[in-house]
């Protein structure tokens, strides 16, 4: 019965998803805003609300409160995602497809790299100094979501300056109102967001069917589930050839969900969640930032054809650097309480 639940959240995140991109696209036309900058705000706010949803009420609604399952959702939903770029390199033909978007993701995947060290940093240290808190929200914590700010902040300005040097394109969609476009929008928004906040309670049960450990659980199987919206909107872009708002999207989900990191502490009232979690969790976080530098590799060396005929050399080394985590996250997080 826990694993028919488990296939429910999943269909529901994975039909709402499918139309996240395409009003996504709409609405990106009709603001004028760009599809970097959709898919790095607007669709990635949307898309990580399941992680989101999933890690607050693994600390609020879910009792005992835990606060591995949380964090193992989100940095283990950033682990997933960076291994999408590698199935879209797949999906997309000849050419890498890091040498085709544009070189101004960079700047998400360094601030990307950013904030996940000073997450793994506040594992690190809290669980040595766990009065490093104003309250009981840590000092970490806090920084995560300045840093966060201010970087959407520049990154919206820069937007905002090239769009205004490019021309106007010809309309796409024009048989759809921006009311319309809004509107559908937001239904398929509310039914992934109320998938996420169910998928938090599925997954405490599997810990606690199988007697897995929650970070393992987080990590892995909520963080799958969770990214569906990512893998299903990235996918989906690509085939409207809007590249750009495909990795904005992948992108801009993980800085969302290393700040969502804040939320979690604050409604976590037992202290400072980055000083209550298992030291596992640096495992995901230290190859998330390899895996970011990978990415940014891609987008730096643009070569014209892919390595392997099939799959450029990049994609091949971030699935080895998943496989390896997952395997690492199993062999070190499962294990009988």
């Amino acid at each position: 019965m826990v694993w028919l639940k488990f296939i429910l959240c999943l269909a529901i995140i994975l039909f709402a998803g499918t139309k996240l991109a395409w009003y996504g696209d709409a609405i990106a036309e009709k603001t004028g805003l760009g599809r970097i900058w959709i898919g790095l705000v607007l669709l990635a706010a949307i898309t990580a609300m399941p992680e989101l949803a999933t890690s607050v009420s693994s600390v609020a609604l879910v009792r005992p409160p835990s606060p591995d399952l949380a964090l193992g959702t989100l940095l283990g939903s950033c682990l997933f995602n960076l291994s999408i770029l590698a199935l879209l390199d797949i999906l997309y033909p000849h050419i890498p497809v890091l040498s085709q978007a544009s070189s101004r993701h960079m700047v998400s995947a360094g601030c990307g790299i950013l904030l996940i060290a000073i997450a793994a940093g506040g594992i690190l240290v809290g669980a040595r100094f766990p009065g490093m808190a104003l309250s009981w929200v840590g000092i970490p914590s806090i920084t995560i979501l300045i840093l966060y700010l201010v970087g959407m902040r520049r990154m919206f300005l820069s937007e905002r300056s090239h769009q205004s040097s490019m021309q106007d394109a010809p309309s796409q969609y024009k048989e759809i109102s921006a009311r319309t476009a809004y509107f559908r929008f937001a239904l398929a928004a509310a039914a992934v967001i109320g998938a996420g906040i169910w998928l938090a309670f599925v997954g405490d049960e599997i810990s606690q069917v199988y007697n897995w450990d929650a970070s393992f659980v987080g990590s892995l199987f909520l963080a799958i589930t969770s990214s569906a919206p990512e893998l299903v909107v990235a996918i989906t872009a690509l085939r409207l050839n809007a590249l750009d708002m495909a990795v904005a999207d992948v992108l801009g989900a993980n800085m969302l969900d290393i700040a969502a990191i804040f939320p979690v502490d604050v409604f976590y009232i037992r202290g400072a969640v980055l000083s209550s979690v298992s030291s596992s969790h640096l495992i995901t976080a230290a190859v998330v930032v390899v895996m970011n530098l990978l990415v940014i590799a891609g987008l730096r060396f643009r070569q014209r054809r892919k390595t392997f005929i099939v799959i450029s050399w990049y994609a091949l080394a971030l699935i080895g650097l998943y496989i390896f985590a997952a395997y690492a996250l199993f062999t070190s997080g499962v294990g009988l309480s």
